[in-house]
């Protein structure tokens, strides 16, 4: 990634740079390299090819934050911070570029088919997702095709791409490709259950983002579910005085944390994870399935 980021020039490049060396759990690279290694494997090109995978995330990153007007994450200035949003949208897409670029470093087709198609799916998703801004009466199925569009995509494709470049037979690259998405479904759920119940400083992002900018989650749906009033969730919304949006943002979390729809919600991953598990008993068993278990695990009892 940072032989990436030198490829650019000036200001591009320090920006790139900067982005990378902001920490992340590298999560999804993980997931290509550990699904790639399950096999004999070219691991230069595994390495190009996870390379892509988090380039294609990090850019995705720098695009939601021009979208949602962030000024943190991780605890960091957002690129979106320091610079205007043209330049910063166009950062984004030079990353695109380079996660692309690494992609054909792997000298595979069909590898190269499914990234460009995956990136279609994540930018698809983050379009569907703004126009249901603000809107309670979308469904639950609506929910959970915008979660994997914009984030079960990439991790399916991740441990897909992987076991692909590897030649893995074609029904354990399926069981890859169905692991990745539940553990992409579990990790989204418990990102949105975090939008509620996170510590700001371990966040490095506020608490209830996605309810400021009019988002509706899962924790919501299992509120409403629950008989919870839907105008402490619509004065969120409403409310054009700063000060009084933040009163009825603290309002609407404490509900929803009263309310056991954060417990719902999180059993709810827990129910994707145990399905994520039973789906690495179809791929070989190697010290990476093991570590695989953990990280799958890790992901609903992440503070972060």
């Amino acid at each position: 990634m940072e032989q990436a980021a030198s490829e650019a020039s000036g200001p591009l490049r320090d920006a790139i740079l900067y982005l990378v060396q902001s920490g992340g759990k590298r999560l999804r690279p993980a997931l290509t390299i550990a699904a790639g290694k399950s096999y004999p494997v070219d691991e230069e090109k595994l390495i190009y090819l996870a390379t892509a995978v988090e380039l294609l995330h990090t850019a995705t990153l720098v695009h939601d934050d021009v979208i949602d007007g962030a000024l943190l994450r991780r605890g960091n200035p957002t690129l979106n911070a320091r610079w205007n949003v043209g330049a910063t949208v166009l950062a984004g897409d030079y990353i695109f570029a380079k996660a692309a670029v690494y992609s054909t470093l792997t000298d595979h087709p069909a590898v190269v088919r499914l990234f460009a198609h995956t990136l279609s799916i994540i930018c698809n998703g983050e379009l569907v997702q703004m126009f249901k801004y603000y809107d309670l009466d979308q469904t639950k199925e609506e929910y959970y095709d915008r979660i994997y569009a914009k984030t079960a995509s990439l991790f399916s494709a991740s441990t897909e791409l992987g076991a692909m470049l590897a030649g893995a037979p074609e029904e354990e690259r399926l069981a890859w490709r169905e692991f990745g998405y539940y553990l992409g479904m579990a990790f989204q759920i418990v990102d949105d259950v975090l939008d509620f119940i996170g510590d700001e400083r371990v966040l490095g992002k506020p608490v209830g983002s996605d309810l400021r900018q009019g988002t509706i989650t899962l924790p919501i749906f299992y509120y409403l579910e629950r008989g919870g009033d839907p105008l402490v969730i619509t004065r969120v919304f409403n409310e054009r005085d700063e000060e009084a949006k933040g009163e009825a943002l603290k309002e609407a979390i404490e509900a929803v944390r009263t309310s056991g729809a954060v417990r719902d919600a999180l059993d709810e991953a827990g129910e994707f994870v145990q399905k994520a598990l039973a789906i690495l008993t179809r791929v070989p068993h190697t010290p990476y399935r093991e570590a695989l278990q953990q990280i799958t695990t890790y992901v609903v009892e992440r503070t972060h």
